[in-house]
């Protein structure tokens, strides 16, 4: 008896385990009202579309709607969704939306993805809004989790920097440890006192080469432009940088500053030769003067 008793136990425990993990609906059981929609529409019109775009197609910021949308955020509940609106939105303003008008707003994303509304509106509070899901994308496998600068600014920029750094300072020389509890940090010191300087260019280096495949992932870049991963320029831009990472690993294992020194100039015509193309643009204006927009186009 004690046996069948806990056998129950357990499969109502894991019933309740399930039932949390996997959200009870789906976008697409009318989730939202028109009416809520409308209020996010207009909500979206005066805080978010002069940077995801008129018709949330995306622009300086991803899209909101459409199949890149759901390449980020399909099989994700909705609260996930309503908190990054909630915290981090506007850009110029983030944390000033409430609840209720971050509900609104993914109310509005629902109807111009094309999925329907129903009678109830969207709750704005986390234990209603975890039970929902976005369906998954049916190319959610290996799908790009962020966006091209969030790509660079996570690997490669640091990577490069440590690199750069040596040109300056000697990976050799002894290390002074920074002094987190004063408050300082520093991104090409972190590993101090962690592993030899060396230790770091040579990290940095396999991290460059390695991680530039990623580059060549189907993403969206921070406008929303869908990156050109099928160009030839792009993928020999992505060969590049490959083959600098792997020379200045290369170098690196000579323990020489000179040597590594030399061959940061690879690295940085690497970088450079895609930047020129796809970066670095003109004639931006307003709020947008370093043309944001236009990247990720030649």
């Amino acid at each position: 008896m004690r046996l069948s008793i806990a056998k129950l136990a357990l499969s109502v425990a894991l019933s309740v385990s399930m039932g949390h993990a996997q959200p009870a609906r789906t976008a697409a059981d009318g989730v939202y009202t028109a009416a809520q929609a409308m209020r996010g529409r207009a909500l979206y019109e005066q805080r978010c579309a002069m940077c995801h775009g008129k018709a949330a197609e995306g622009g300086l910021a991803p899209p909101l709607a459409g199949s890149g949308f759901l390449q980020a955020w399909g099989g994700r509940s909705l609260w996930e969704l309503a908190s990054k609106i909630r915290n981090t939105m506007p850009a110029d303003e983030p944390g000033k939306l409430t609840s209720s008008q971050s509900a609104d707003l993914v109310a509005f994303a629902l109807e111009t993805g094309k999925f329907p509304a129903g009678n109830s509106e969207l709750p704005g509070e986390e234990a209603g809004l975890k039970n929902i899901a976005l369906p998954k994308s049916t190319s959610a496998f290996l799908a790009a989790t962020g966006n091209m600068q969030q790509l660079m600014v996570g690997i490669f920029f640091p990577s490069s920097n440590i690199i750069f750094n040596v040109q300056t300072h000697d990976p050799g020389a002894p290390v002074k440890p920074v002094d987190t509890g004063k408050g300082d940090f520093s991104w090409t010191q972190w590993g101090a006192g962690i592993y030899s300087g060396w230790e770091m260019v040579d990290d940095a280096a396999i991290a460059i080469s390695e991680a530039a495949p990623l580059l060549l992932t189907p993403r969206r870049c921070q406008n929303g432009r869908p990156a050109p991963v099928d160009r030839p320029d792009w993928i020999k831009f992505t060969q590049n940088l490959v083959e600098a990472g792997r020379a200045a690993y290369k170098a690196s294992q000579t323990r020489n500053q000179e040597t590594v020194s030399d061959a940061t100039n690879q690295l940085s015509d690497a970088c450079f030769a895609c930047h020129r193309v796809y970066r670095d643009k003109r004639g931006g204006r307003g709020n947008d003067i370093s043309n944001k927009a236009a990247r990720c186009t030649p």
